[in-house]
């Protein structure tokens, strides 16, 4: 009898200690069927404003002087006279080069007396054609006579014609004997010296140029015409400001703005550009004709703009997506990309004032993940500042 009771408490406490292990695995069975919350990711974000902003753009130029004239010699002969400096500045009209005049002026001289001659003899051809007129309606001379004398008289007259374009002719040998500056302006280095020989038309004797204000040439795309055109009906209207500036050759803009001046006839059918035209005061004469440059070219962008950092746009087989906080979630969201400004990008479509978008963070991001949101001060002070590109 005791024997069949110790069989039968034994039983009984497996079979308690069997359904208490099949309850303990029945638990943790469900324990790990049950949905686990995912992980908030930490990231950073800023709210999207409006805001004006400046970018520039830069385009390769050249500075010209509005007027250059080379200086050659019309008249043959020696140099005999210089009556200037190289590289100074010249006035209209001031003598510069004089080539020897002693055969020019003896010529002109000569002529001189020619012309008397001829004039002397037309005046005795009048005085002998009147007179036989006289004689002729008296019937008291032969009319071969008269008609001798009206033919001298007419020879006369082409002789002293003749005399006095010979005077001109001469008269213009000794003008051109003597070179005088065509305008204001800059003269260059001399390419002769005393007692060189001169050939007409052939002999360079220097080069003058204007040198204020001076000309900054440089070229666009043909889809930027309708801009320009708009930038130079601008500036009939408007006083010079900075919306062009000139950046010289060693990285510092030139202190004065200049201003479009004009935009050419007609676009390059090889490069399709077409040449735009600054006009930049020189007074200092700091720029000099042949100068390369680079041109600087402000675009005004309106209050409405909406600027973001470059760091919260992802690009995507050439698209570009930012991550929109929703709530504890984000949203991928394609946009349309303007102008870069700095480290800020302009937003042409895609994005709405008020909205956050991400800044950090973003590499661990996926459409619809969870998310702890900071704002970054940092990056709040940089796109609410006004924006602008150099």
């Amino acid at each position: 009898m005791n024997q069949m009771r110790y069989v039968a408490m034994k039983m009984i406490s497996t079979l308690a200690v069997g359904s208490g292990m099949a309850l303990l695995f029945a638990g943790c069975h469900r324990a790990s069927q049950a949905p686990q919350m995912p992980q908030a990711i930490p990231v950073s974000a800023i709210e999207v404003h409006t805001q004006p902003a400046t970018y520039y753009q830069f385009y390769p130029g050249t500075i010209r002087a509005l007027n250059v004239v080379q200086l050659h010699g019309d008249v043959s002969g020696y140099i005999t006279g210089i009556f200037f400096k190289d590289g100074q500045f010249v006035e209209k009209g001031q003598k510069l080069y004089e080539i020897d005049r002693q055969q020019y002026e003896a010529a002109y001289q000569q002529a001189l007396a020619n012309l008397q001659v001829a004039q002397a003899n037309l005046e005795r051809a009048k005085q002998d054609a009147e007179r036989y007129q006289e004689l002729a309606q008296k019937n008291a001379i032969a009319k071969q006579t008269l008609d001798h004398a009206l033919s001298d008289l007419r020879s006369a007259e082409a002789q002293v014609a003749a005399a006095k374009a010979n005077v001109n002719q001469v008269a213009t040998n000794l003008k051109y004997s003597r070179i005088v500056a065509p305008f204001s302006g800059i003269i260059g280095i001399s390419q002769v010296k005393l007692g060189s020989l001169v050939t007409p038309g052939q002999t360079l004797l220097n080069t003058i140029s204007s040198y204020d204000p001076m000309a900054v040439d440089f070229q666009v795309d043909q889809k930027e015409i309708p801009h320009f055109s708009d930038l130079l009906a601008h500036a009939a209207a408007h006083r010079a400001d900075s919306t062009f500036m000139i950046q010289l050759a060693d990285g510092t803009l030139y202190p004065e703005p200049a201003t479009i001046s004009v935009i050419d006839r007609a676009v390059d059918p090889q490069t399709g550009t077409i040449t735009v035209r600054l006009l930049v005061p020189n007074r200092h004469n700091l720029l000099r004709d042949g100068m390369n440059c680079n041109v600087r070219v402000a675009n005004y962008l309106p209050a409405s703009t909406i600027l973001i950092p470059q760091v919260a746009v992802t690009e995507q087989l050439g698209e570009y997506f930012v991550y929109v906080v929703q709530g504890d979630s984000v949203v991928q969201r394609k946009i349309a990309l303007g102008y870069p400004i700095g480290g800020q990008y302009v937003v042409q479509d895609g994005l709405k004032p008020g909205e956050k978008v991400v800044t950090q963070g973003i590499q661990r991001l996926r459409q619809g993940a969870h998310v702890i949101v900071s704002t970054s001060a940092a990056a709040e002070r940089s796109s609410t500042a006004p924006a602008s590109s150099h």
